[in-house]
């Protein structure tokens, strides 16, 4: 059964670093296979191949009785600034040292083991990368054109995904239309087709993961599922008219901006034609 998009906000990709068995287990129990997709590793190694094979919306770090590789986790957190990393540890005098680190580098927040166990999920979705960027991108659909009520749920249900791929049937499964219905609706009266604004929102997720130093444009298209970095490449041409190597610069209202022109190029590329007739 398709996931709506709000059941898909609350579906996060969480990597969690920890060692202790009872870390595991609360991990485990806070994000359960339905309603999390978690990916718990043991060293740094490991941490750095998962953040950079796919989408992580969050990570948690548990830094009890910390080692080398603990300390590289929480170093970590300024590589990626976009991801929010969340710290798990029992409230003791011992990890102190390590708990002032990880406030130092703005992780999103202390999950204190024994106290947040029953709200630590919660805690950890509402800061997600998805959800975020959910929020950040609500109402920006007005700016371009996409103001009827179809295509509002359509651009909600687009941006829960985070720059993930999202096929256009699978848009209309959830909004309960058919995929022509859904097409028609993005065509009218000059509105930007819905392919193009599916991969707007990628380019825009692409160039929000671009700006962070851990991550090269390799890794990006990695994380959000281009075929390939040219993939990648040929999409901010073809969307936005604009280079790859841009998006570690451009904001989002910059790409939007981009959007509209490319667009307005498009429309008169194709009445060219009829007008030298």
């Amino acid at each position: 059964m398709l996931e709506t998009a709000a059941e898909r906000e609350l579906v996060p990709s969480v990597l969690a670093y920890t060692a202790r068995d009872k870390g595991r287990d609360l991990l485990r129990r806070a994000f359960t296979r339905r309603r999390a997709r978690l990916v718990i590793v043991k060293s740094l190694d490991a941490a750095k191949a998962a953040l950079t094979a796919s989408l992580i919306d969050a990570v948690v770090v548990d830094v009890s009785s910390p080692t080398d590789d603990t300390w590289g986790m929480v170093a970590l957190a300024r590589q990626l600034p976009s991801i929010p990393f969340f710290a798990l540890a029992a409230p003791r005098p011992a990890d102190a040292g390590v708990i002032g680190r990880c406030a130092s580098l703005d992780f999103a927040d202390l999950l204190a083991e024994g106290v947040d166990d029953a709200a630590l999920r919660e805690l950890v979705v509402r800061q997600a990368f998805s959800a975020r960027f959910a929020r950040a991108l609500r109402g920006a659909h007005l700016t371009l054109g996409l103001d009827a009520p179809l295509q509002e749920q359509a651009w909600e249900f687009i941006v829960s995904a985070g720059g993930r791929p999202v096929r256009t049937d699978a848009v209309a499964v959830a909004l309960g239309v058919t995929r022509e219905h859904l097409s028609r609706s993005f065509s009218a009266e000059g509105a930007p087709n819905l392919k193009r604004v599916i991969d707007l929102v990628r380019l825009v997720a692409a160039a929000e993961l671009a700006k962070n130093p851990g991550y090269d444009l390799a890794d990006v298209a990695t994380v959000l599922e281009f075929a390939s970095p040219s993939h990648l490449a040929s999409t901010a041409q073809r969307v936005a008219g604009i280079r790859a190597a841009s998006l570690t610069r451009l904001r989002t209202q910059d790409l939007l901006v981009r959007f509209r022109q490319a667009g307005e190029k498009r429309l008169l590329l194709g009445w060219a034609p009829l007008q030298r007739l």
